[in-house]
Parts: C-alpha cells; sequence; structure tokens
C-alpha cells in the first residue's frame, strides 16, 4: 500500500523558512520522479517542484523559484521542500505526490500558515 506522510508544517513569520518533509513506503521509492504541490484557500492545486530518480529538478512557478528548493534522499525515501522567504501568499495546504502506472498518489498535506 502506498503512503506518503508530509511533517515540517506550522506556523512561520514573514521571512522565515520551513523544511516540509515527505516519507514514502509501499514503493520502490527510487525508480520514481516525487513532486511538491499545495493549495490555498478557494484556489486550486498548483504544482511547486518536481524531482526526478536522478536528482534532475524542474521547478516550477515563478514566484518560487530562488525561494523553494526540492531534493531527495532515497535512502531514506524521503522527499524534501526547502522553502525560504516565505510570504503570506505561501500559506497554504502542501502535498507530496508520486504517480505509479497511472495513478496519481497523495499525502494527507501539512498546513503552511504565514503570519506575523
Amino acid at each position: 500500500q502506498v503512503q506518503l506522510v508530509e511533517s515540517g508544517g506550522g506556523l512561520v513569520q514573514p521571512g522565515g523558512s520551513l523544511r516540509l518533509s515527505c516519507a514514502a513506503s509501499g514503493f520502490t521509492f527510487s525508480s520514481y520522479p516525487m513532486s511538491w504541490y499545495r493549495q490555498a484557500p478557494g484556489k486550486e492545486r498548483e504544482l511547486l517542484a518536481v524531482i526526478t530518480t536522478g536528482g534532475i529538478i524542474a521547478n516550477y512557478g515563478d514566484s518560487m523559484k530562488g525561494r523553494f528548493t526540492i531534493s531527495r534522499d532515497n535512502a531514506k525515501r524521503t522527499v524534501y521542500l526547502q522553502m525560504n522567504s516565505l510570504n503570506p501568499e505561501d500559506t497554504a495546504v502542501y502535498y507530496c505526490n508520486v504517480r505509479l502506472r497511472g495513478l496519481q498518489h497523495w499525502g494527507q498535506g501539512t498546513q503552511v500558515t504565514v503570519s506575523a
């Protein structure tokens, strides 16, 4: 059974940083690209970044370039999202994702709130 468990969210002040983690199980983690998405209240889910099995990164969203970095540790079966210079517009639920045999799998999400 595929499981993705996100952690690391919370309340942070503007300009602060967080590192999100997503622990994966139930599939051969090192064989699949992993992604991070987010969904803000009243908005559609948004793709943030993708990391390939070989660690090649594709970032999406101009507002995130230079601030967010995706990485993975295949030995720990974990994908990370380092987020710096956070602002209130980054407030959202953050999800990790993997596509296996055409099916999307999601974690439960972790809430990130950026507020003074």
